[in-house]
């Protein structure tokens, strides 16, 4: 069992945090036309929570199975990196901490299905933070060290963000925390 206190330690350590597309920053639906996928539904504020997590020195970068034209145009209109097409996701954040000359313990996941746990899991042995959005598969949910009030799609991890934030001392206005000054 991991304490507040642990989780606190965690994210004041964080460097990168990564999250997996579909059933996050999607509701998992998709609408296909003739010639494919036509479009993806993203929340504003999850991009919001981007942004806040960019002010406060954590960069984002999107992890996904699917090579979606969509994704890679949220990832743009973000400015945040989109890794597309990723069927090895761990190998993926190994490669990552490699190149970014991090570990593992400073990561944050935020993920939904099986094909995310075992970088999941990776990520929490070594000290890092797992998260799931509420309606994230049960065996996800019950690895996370969060799950969110709140539907991937409609604002999940924009609540993912702030609860990041909440931890390192920042309050939702975007001030710190007045306990913390």
């Amino acid at each position: 069992m991991v304490t507040q206190d642990d989780l606190r330690l965690r994210a004041e350590g964080l460097a990168l945090v990564l999250t997996d597309c579909d059933g996050c920053l999607t509701d998992t639906g998709v609408f296909y036309g003739p010639e494919g996928e036509v479009m993806k539904r993203f929340s504003i504020r999850d991009g919001m929570g981007m942004e806040r997590l960019r002010n406060a020195g954590l960069p984002t970068a999107i992890i996904t199975g699917e090579r979606s034209p969509a994704v890679a145009r949220r990832a743009e209109k973000l400015k945040i990196t989109a890794h597309l097409g990723i069927k090895d996701k761990l190998g993926l954040v190994e490669k990552i901490c490699r190149e970014k000359g991090i570990t593992p313990k400073q990561l944050a996941y935020f993920g939904d299905d099986v094909n995310d746990l075992p970088v999941m899991r990776h990520i929490a042995a070594a000290g890092g933070i797992i998260a799931a959005p509420a309606d994230g598969m049960p065996v996800v949910r019950r690895e996370a060290h969060y799950t969110t009030e709140i539907r991937g799609g409609q604002g999940a991890f924009r609540d993912f963000a702030e609860w990041i934030l909440s931890l390192r001392g920042a309050s939702a206005d975007g001030l710190m925390d007045p306990r913390e000054q």
